[in-house]
């Protein structure tokens, strides 16, 4: 087991998060989850999971996954919440500016209104319905050498990527890798809220979070369609997926920042 601890700092905002990354050496070092708040540990190399009874190797993947889906969402949060706080504010300073001006970029806006539109989360329950059908439970080799939990594919030569197994014709299918888990859950919600196939997604993200509302909305996301929200909904089911809707990072984990820290970045 490889440990090491760091700060994740949110921009713009006056709290950060103390996470540990830790490198799987003995599945027995997943800290289970067993309550509402959830240790900030980023977890990879999660290898080994076929050898265990199917209901326990499922616990082992989400408490693996859960924590890195709550530092997303927290950052995602957060910056939603800080684009907010521009919208009513009548002058912003320089900070504000590039605040706006990156997020616009990576998220494909032209105004603060859409951006704010644009930047939202999934309940936690389909987050993990959909890493666990994308990466067969965390047995898929796309995840366990890349920690690309959804199969995000590759168009930039220049970024970190991996081969897949099979092609399409002669062409072969690059799919991204990352340096942990949250970084996949990061690019698989700017996905749903940039690509023109889940403008009705986000329509119904901002007046719902039933997740059984929203799964129609994922059918884009697999050519499988149909089937594909039909199989989300019965995993959610099946796994009592929902009980993790309300799951939250451990607040001793998240600490406020001095105005030094902050002028440092």
């Amino acid at each position: 087991m490889l440990l090491c601890a760091s700060d994740r700092y949110l921009a713009g905002t006056s709290f950060g998060i103390r996470t540990e990354t830790m490198r799987i050496t003995s599945l027995g070092h997943i800290l289970p989850v067993t309550d509402r708040y959830v240790r900030p540990v980023l977890y990879t190399h999660v290898g080994g999971l076929a050898t265990l009874p199917r209901e326990e190797a499922k616990e082992k993947f989400i408490s693996a996954v859960l924590p890195a889906v709550l530092i997303a969402r927290h950052e995602l949060e957060t910056l939603r919440s800080q684009l907010l706080t521009l919208k009513r504010s009548r002058t912003w300073n320089h900070a504000d500016s590039v605040l706006y001006a990156r997020a616009s970029l990576r998220f494909k806006a032209k105004s603060i209104d859409a951006l704010i539109a644009k930047v939202g989360t999934m309940p936690n329950s389909v987050v993990l319905a959909q890493a666990a059908v994308e990466s067969g439970w965390g047995q898929s080799r796309i995840f366990l050498e890349g920690n690309n939990l959804f199969g995000i594919w590759s168009f930039d030569p220049k970024e970190p990527r991996l081969a897949a197994g099979s092609t399409r014709g002669k062409r072969v299918i690059w799919l991204r890798a990352y340096e942990d888990i949250a970084e996949s859950i990061v690019s698989y919600v700017e996905i749903l809220s940039t690509s023109h196939a889940f403008q009705k997604l986000r329509e119904a993200r901002a007046h719902t979070s039933d997740p059984y509302d929203l799964l129609p909305y994922l059918r884009n996301f697999s050519e499988r369609r149909g089937a594909y929200t039909r199989q989300l909904k019965y995993m959610i089911r099946q796994n009592d997926l929902t009980r993790f809707d309300h799951y939250e990072l451990d607040p001793e984990f998240l600490y406020e920042r001095s105005p030094w820290q902050k002028n440092l970045e």
